[in-house]
Order: structure tokens, then C-alpha cells, then sequence
């Protein structure tokens, strides 16, 4: 039973390193719209249109994040840009000082769509539901279940 609640608190920590690790990511890209368009288009292929999309994504989805709220759909954005991003921009870097932030990123927002934002957030403790999908009732009722 201590296991069962000590664990909804446990995406806090990841909610909070990813959140402040995309926000750092993305405000580069935003405060430098014509660079990041420049190295979309010209560096990796990608229409320039783009950059201020994961720009405003890496922003958003980072607070989101940091917050708890909308924690599961940020996390599939974050798992489609990573994607992206490993493939497209930093395959061909290789592993160290190629994509394994990009996977460690991922692997995060993985961990967080299955888990939801925990304990300490705004869905959690404010809205008292998650808003996508209603993660909170789904483990109640697995708890009356049991």
C-alpha cells in the first residue's frame, strides 16, 4: 500500500527535469525565429514554417509539463518531435552528442503518458481530473477492483 502511494508522486521529478529541459530547448528557436527557419530548411530539409511550431511545442508542452496539466498530450507531441528530431537532425551524430537527449526526452514523455502527471499537479490537485484521457477515475477504478 505505501508502494501504491509513494508512486503518485513519482512523475514528478521527470514532469519537472523535461519541462525546464524543453523550455530551455525551445526558447532559443523562438528568440531566434529566422535562424531556426534558416537551419529547418537549409540544414535539415524541413519547411521553415515548422520551427516556430516545435518552437512554441517545446515552449508550451515545457510548462505544460512543469505545471501537470495537459501532461499526457504534450507528452505524445514530445514523443513525435523526438522522433522526428532523432531522425531527421541527429542520427548521423551518432549516439553521444547525437540523439541521446533526444531519446532520454523520449523515453520521459513515454513514462509520463503511462503514468499521467501524478500527485503534485494542476489536473491532480486543482481540476481534480486529469483532461486527457481521465487517468485519475481509471486508477480509482482499478482500486475498487482489486
Amino acid at each position: 500500500m505505501i508502494h501504491e502511494k509513494l508512486a503518485q508522486y513519482s512523475p514528478l521529478p521527470i514532469r519537472i527535469l523535461a519541462g525546464i529541459a524543453f523550455i530551455i530547448h525551445g526558447i532559443p528557436k523562438l528568440s531566434n525565429i529566422s535562424g531556426t527557419e534558416h537551419f529547418f530548411s537549409n540544414m535539415i530539409g524541413l519547411p521553415a514554417t515548422l520551427a516556430p511550431v516545435v518552437g512554441l511545442l517545446e515552449v508550451v508542452g515545457g510548462i505544460a509539463l512543469l505545471v501537470g496539466v495537459l501532461t499526457r498530450i504534450a507528452s505524445i507531441l514530445f514523443i513525435i518531435e523526438m522522433i522526428g528530431s532523432t531522425i531527421i537532425a541527429k542520427l548521423p551524430k551518432g549516439f553521444v552528442a547525437g540523439y541521446e537527449l533526444d531519446l532520454l526526452l523520449l523515453s520521459i514523455a513515454v513514462s509520463l503518458i503511462l503514468s499521467g502527471p501524478g500527485r503534485i499537479s494542476i489536473e491532480w490537485n486543482i481540476l481534480k481530473r486529469e483532461l486527457f484521457p481521465k487517468g485519475k477515475q481509471i486508477i480509482s477504478l482499478q482500486k475498487q477492483q482489486r
